[in-house]
């Protein structure tokens, strides 16, 4: 009810400052809301629940009528805030890049929140099945966005939504099928029938049957559609043992990684922890993170006689990411960051590994005619070349070999990566990572999210190292087998673990229908956006009904 008053009257009720300003009440509000909840959805706060809800705020308001100018100015707020927060760990590195990043990427996913402010208020009065194709529509719109931010400017598919729900594995199991961005659409969707609900019974006057919200019981059947049937085939694992592998976490400070006076020491780390994990542990083979050795292999003549010798001593393979300069067959100057395989009985192995997707200003300086005056993060002069080939790294495990799939540094959050390394014949992906850029905060638990998504997309159990954590393994369905901690439970510090990988049977040597076909819901989505465009835009304004009339 709105209150009036005679400003010439003292005693008369005044207006409070939100009814005066009602949309500020509701701007408010969608703002905190969506800024917490997005927050609280990804790692390390690991609330995946807040993932169902987070646009709710904003959607319900969308119902409302808001004009454009407050509603932009409190989801595009909130998304640049909650991104800034979520990079946050970039600082480390560079501030001018949390700066721009942050914001991109706010502002990107903001964009989804105008489009639903378009389209939702379109759909009142209209029959249930134009507006549930309509949302259809917006769930399809925001995996599109997702997908663009894995494409431009060099790609960066930091956190899609589905990877809130790397600790709640069930529902990631359509990933198999369509990969994770069929989680994310669920997970919009459900939000935007949460909202569609919510307006009904708060605004709409409905009551008794006249409650039920088409557009939420239509979430909630893809929900349980995309996770429950695949319950049964969870739970009927036949697992085999693979191969006990140690993870080796060095945990050297970036500052001493590539500064001579601490080579020796980092050498001396690096023995000390391998030899104590392969007394410790007996496993099959030994695996470091990313470019652990303080010189580059092959340019440096100390680099492989070293590690020729403590695979002889350990008596097991080593897996290890290293930085190598003029490799055989490359140009003078080359510089590679890969993943190399040394036995104790055969020494270097000749088939390697190469990064296929280099970081921009990190590992290369993209259009450096324009931006060559910026300097790179790695203090390794000149830029990295990247790999062309996925085959995997065939690895003695003392009874057989494994075909092993490796992905350096961030290629793990790039779907198409694991799946062409899959594609190429790898049983195990391993991904070697060096995550001390960044830091203790969030980003390491953030990095291992997207290893979860990719074991589930392809049905590979993923080994995961880093120089200081985050360190374990992940079954072919998502599940954390174990996490590489020490006695206070932290995943920060120096040391090893061993632990015994097993294989579904089941999906040995088989490949997942999104292995095979890739990104084919991207395409649906395409074309789910399409469809929902052109209905909304051909919508003639529905004919008003009495409040609480329930439209099916």
């Amino acid at each position: 009810m709105a209150v009036t008053s005679d400003p010439n009257d003292p005693y008369a009720p005044q207006p409070t400052v939100w009814q005066r300003h009602p949309q500020l009440a509701w701007g408010l509000t969608a703002f905190v809301w969506t800024a917490v909840f997005t927050i609280a959805a990804f790692p390390p706060a690991n609330g995946g629940e807040a993932a169902y809800i987070f646009a709710g705020a904003a959607l319900l308001w969308a119902y409302r009528r808001p004009d454009l100018k407050t509603y932009a100015l409190a989801v595009l707020g909130a998304q640049v805030v909650s991104w800034t927060f979520l990079l946050g760990w970039l600082h480390h590195v560079t501030w001018a890049g949390l700066l721009l990043l942050g914001p991109f990427v706010g502002l990107l996913t903001g964009l989804w929140f105008l489009a639903a402010w378009w389209v939702i208020p379109k759909l009142a009065g209209h029959r249930a099945g134009v507006r549930i194709f309509s949302l259809l529509g917006l769930a399809a719109l925001w995996v599109l966005l997702e997908w663009l931010r894995g494409v431009i400017f060099g790609g960066f598919p930091w956190l899609p939504l589905a990877a809130s729900q790397w600790q709640r594995p069930l529902i990631l199991q359509s990933a198999s099928l369509a990969g994770a961005w069929s989680v994310s659409f669920v997970l919009v969707l459900f939000n935007l029938g949460v909202a569609a609900y919510a307006h009904r019974i708060f605004f709409e006057g409905a009551t008794g049957l006249r409650k039920r919200s088409p557009e939420f019981m239509a979430a909630l059947m893809l929900l349980v559609l995309s996770s429950f049937p695949f319950l049964g085939d969870m739970s009927a694992t036949r697992p085999a043992k693979l191969a006990r592998v140690a993870l080796v976490q060095p945990y050297i400070p970036q500052d001493q990684k590539w500064d001579d006076r601490f080579a020796t020491q980092v050498l001396d780390t690096l023995e000390k922890v391998t030899v104590a994990a392969n007394d410790r542990g007996a496993p099959d083979f030994i695996v470091w993170p990313e470019a652990v050795t303080p010189w580059p292999l092959y340019r440096d003549p100390n680099v492989r006689p070293w590690l020729e010798l403590l695979a002889r001593r350990t008596g097991k393979p080593l897996l290890l990411g290293c930085v190598a300069a003029d490799l055989p067959g490359d140009a003078p100057d080359t510089w590679r960051n890969g993943a190399f395989l040394v036995s104790p009985l055969d020494g270097l192995s000749d088939r390697r590994y190469t990064k296929r997707k280099l970081v921009p200003f990190g590992e290369y300086v993209p259009l450096r005619g324009v931006f060559g005056w910026l300097e790179k993060v790695t203090p390794i002069g000149g830029d990295f070349t990247p790999g062309i080939s996925s085959a995997p790294l065939s690895v003695p495990t003392g009874v057989g070999r494994v075909p092993v799939g490796v992905l350096v540094c961030y290629e793990d959050i790039f779907p198409k990566l694991a799946r062409e390394s899959v594609e190429s014949g790898a049983e195990v992906l391993a991904v070697l990572t060096n995550n001390a850029w960044f830091g203790e905060g969030g980003a390491a638990h953030q990095h291992a999210s997207h290893a979860v998504l990719r074991a589930v997309e392809n049905r590979r159990p993923v080994l995961r190292v880093g120089n200081g954590g985050w360190s374990g393994w992940i079954d072919e369905h998502g599940r954390i087998r174990a996490t590489v901690r020490n006695d206070e439970e932290s995943i920060y510090f120096r040391g090893a673990q061993t632990v015994t990988v097993n294989r579904d049977t089941r999906w040995q040597g088989r490949q997942t229908f999104y292995t095979q076909r890739g990104d084919w819901f991207v395409a649906v989505c395409v074309a789910l956006v399409i469809g929902a465009y052109y209905r909304v835009i051909t919508l003639k304004p529905a004919p008003l009904r009495p409040a609480g009339e329930a439209v099916f």
